[in-house]
């Protein structure tokens, strides 16, 4: 079970929304990479990458950043998410050090593309599925598409995808706890490895995604609650290992 901090950029900067909206943000350092450094001096085994602006701009803003975090942080895998929506942003980024590409609004809108990206790029395509109440948002969550999750989640079992980022918008940012059922349910559904994201708070999130790893969930993505302090990723990542090691 990976603790994974996530490095959301907006402007240069490394921020948390609440909800994905992006008038609501709160600025936690102008030195992303720094940011970056400081996580895996912490003891991060992955780093999760979101381009804030270019998920709603639908190509890459922050590439150059993302390229330093992977300079300063070489070894560490990488995965990158947010208006990746070509094979060249996908080359490119793969380029510079990423290990894994984050498709979620395309991955929607043409499953197609990421069949063709597994048969390029396989063991490096990853699909982000951000969910409310069941149904997924697309467009950097500000639409609510009809799509059911583990129906589009299925869809994508047998064509090689490495692993599912499953987020409960209606969480994300808001520090109220991961919705382990829900993550739980998807990850018993498919075959593929689900990463739990959105709403982690403390080690007891970490504690209860161990207690259902058997269903597939391999990692959980937190943000806020590491910048506000609410959980110690050293600790947590312990933690992890402990529950891990005594299954």
């Amino acid at each position: 079970m990976l603790v994974i901090p996530a490095i959301d950029l907006k402007d240069g900067k490394c921020v948390r929304l609440r909800q994905g909206r992006m008038e609501d943000d709160t600025v936690y350092s102008d030195d992303p990479v720094a940011m970056a450094r400081h996580w895996v001096d912490q003891g991060a085994r992955r780093l999760h990458l979101v381009d804030l602006n270019g998920a709603f701009a639908g190509e890459p803003v922050n590439h150059g950043i993302i390229e330093a975090i992977a300079r300063e942080c070489a070894g560490v895998p990488l995965q990158i998410g947010g208006g990746i929506r070509t094979v060249e942003t996908v080359q490119a980024y793969l380029d510079v050090g990423v290990q894994y590409v984050i498709i979620g609004s395309k991955a929607v809108s043409d499953p197609d593309f990421v069949v063709a990206l597994c048969d390029r790029h396989r063991g490096h395509v990853i699909v982000g599925l951000d969910a409310k109440d069941g149904k997924v948002a697309v467009h950097g969550w500000a639409d609510v598409s009809g799509h059911d999750v583990v129906d589009l989640a299925r869809g994508f079992e047998h064509v090689g995808v490495e692993a599912i980022v499953y987020t409960d918008i209606s969480r994300d940012g808001m520090l109220s706890g991961v919705n382990v059922e829900a993550t739980a349910r998807l990850a018993e559904a498919v075959t593929i490895p689900v990463i739990a994201s959105g709403g982690v708070h403390t080690s007891e999130d970490i504690r209860a995604l161990c207690q259902v790893a058997t269903t597939g969930i391999v990692g959980a993505i937190t943000g806020k609650a590491i910048y506000e302090g609410t959980l110690n990723l050293a600790e947590a990542q312990r933690l992890a290992d402990a529950l891990m090691g005594a299954q």
